[in-house]
């Protein structure tokens, strides 16, 4: 005996799990894995059954049905409860740039309604009207991209929307990602001597040049120990990085000692002649002045650069420094050369650029890049050739300039010889 179907007011039938209500709409319920019952509604079946295939796609995918009202922050909140394994100032920035860029607008999307288009409207309106620069963009991105992958994990989204978005972003604004550019030899020079005349600034003598002569990271440098230098064999060992981030409006900000993270990091960097001076120079400085390290970081203590109190030095003081320097020695240079219309001046340049002119040094010189990359600690090759890359494409520029030089040069030498004999 043939079962009688199911129709709806039009005499339509009905598939399993429709139905017409009873105020005209329609609905389709199902069961998912755990057995819990589920519904979604539309006012005709064609939106319905449309609805059914985005249902059934689901299921086949596994991705969970209880997303409905799921918002990014929701997938955040959960990210922060179970998210393990970071150094704690790299969670507390984590927090801070979502907290402060995508928590109260974005935030608010419904995962079931976010696309790949959303996000990438997202990092535009960041770099557009907030006017972020693309490096914070990429931080935010960091922390976004790893609660969307959450969410793939949970079976709540099919894919991460924010997949590649970045880098579309960095090629569509390319024009203002602005290439660090490393000190040129007769500014390098300018710079050590400027620090190396006794005055105001001779203090930062010691510290700027171990950053020019080593191409430690800032945080290197200012967690450098006593214990961390071998004046026998004349290297330095690194083994950890000082940091200082904020833990909250309540705890405020403070430092900390972290290890590398990578094994890369954790290297044994050589000590040039220069640089050994320049430690013992700090040494002398420390001693005539009577300033001994008083602070305790984690356990660590005895640090090589200290403030007059005592303190390990802070990036930020390290900048405010170079700000000055770079303005009073310009002011010295043009003081001094009043009407010369070329003149060698030093460009506005932070810490880490003197990294970056180490490295410029290096591949002058024909340092092999494996070398480079073990003393620069970098994990990842492809790093050290960009530089590489950079780096070499002007002296390639300054050396075919030579070349034209030296062709004129002997051009005009030859026209000379000509003429004698005529």
């Amino acid at each position: 005996m043939a079962v009688e179907r199911r129709k709806d007011n039009k005499k339509r039938v009905l598939k399993e799990g429709e139905y017409q209500r009873t105020n005209g709409t329609f609905e389709y319920k199902w069961r998912d894995k755990t057995g819990k019952r589920h519904s979604i509604y539309a006012k005709t079946l064609e939106e319905l059954r449309e609805k059914e295939v985005d249902v059934l796609r689901d299921v086949l995918d596994g991705i969970r049905s209880d997303k409905k009202d799921l918002t990014i922050n929701d997938l955040y909140n959960l990210w922060v409860r179970i998210k393990r394994g970071l150094k704690d100032n790299t969670f507390q920035n984590y927090k801070y740039m979502y907290t402060q860029f995508v928590e109260p607008d974005f935030g608010n999307i419904k995962i079931t309604d976010l696309k790949r288009t959303d996000v990438r409207a997202f990092y535009n309106h960041l770099s557009d009207k907030q006017k972020l620069k693309t490096s914070t963009i990429d931080s935010v991105h960091t922390v976004l991209h790893q609660v969307l992958e959450l969410g793939v994990e949970d079976e709540y989204l099919r894919f991460n929307p924010s997949d590649n978005a970045l880098k579309e972003l960095k090629k569509a604004h390319n024009n203002d990602s602005e290439k660090r550019r490393a000190l040129t030899i007769p500014e390098q020079e300018l710079l050590e001597e400027f620090l190396s005349k006794q005055g105001q600034y001779h203090r930062w003598y010691p510290i700027f040049i171990t950053l020019l002569w080593t191409g430690l990271r800032v945080g290197e440098i200012t967690g450098l120990r006593w214990s961390d230098i071998d004046f026998e064999d004349e290297t330095i060992d690194i083994n950890h990085t000082l940091v200082y981030y904020s833990k909250g409006e309540v705890e405020g900000c403070t430092f900390a000692v972290n290890t590398p993270k990578t094994e890369a990091g954790k290297r044994t960097v050589p000590m040039l002649p220069k640089v050994k001076e320049a430690f013992l120079l700090e040494k002398e400085y420390q001693k005539e002045c009577g300033i001994k390290c008083n602070v305790v970081v984690d356990g660590y203590t005895d640090f090589v650069f200290i403030n007059r109190f005592g303190g390990v030095q802070h990036q930020g003081t390290l900048n405010k420094a170079l700000r000055r320097i770079i303005r009073d020695c310009n002011y010295e240079v043009l003081d001094k050369n009043q009407g010369v219309k070329e003149v060698t001046l030093l460009p506005k340049f932070s810490n880490h650029s003197l990294r970056h002119t180490f490295t410029t040094r290096m591949c002058e010189a024909g340092v092999n890049i494996k070398a480079m990359q073990d003393i620069l600690g970098h994990a990842d090759a492809e790093t050290t050739m960009d530089i590489y890359a950079e780096a070499t494409k002007d002296l390639k520029r300054s050396e075919l300039i030579n070349f034209e030089d030296y062709f004129n040069n002997q051009r005009s030498a030859q026209t000379v010889k000509r003429n004698k004999r005529c």
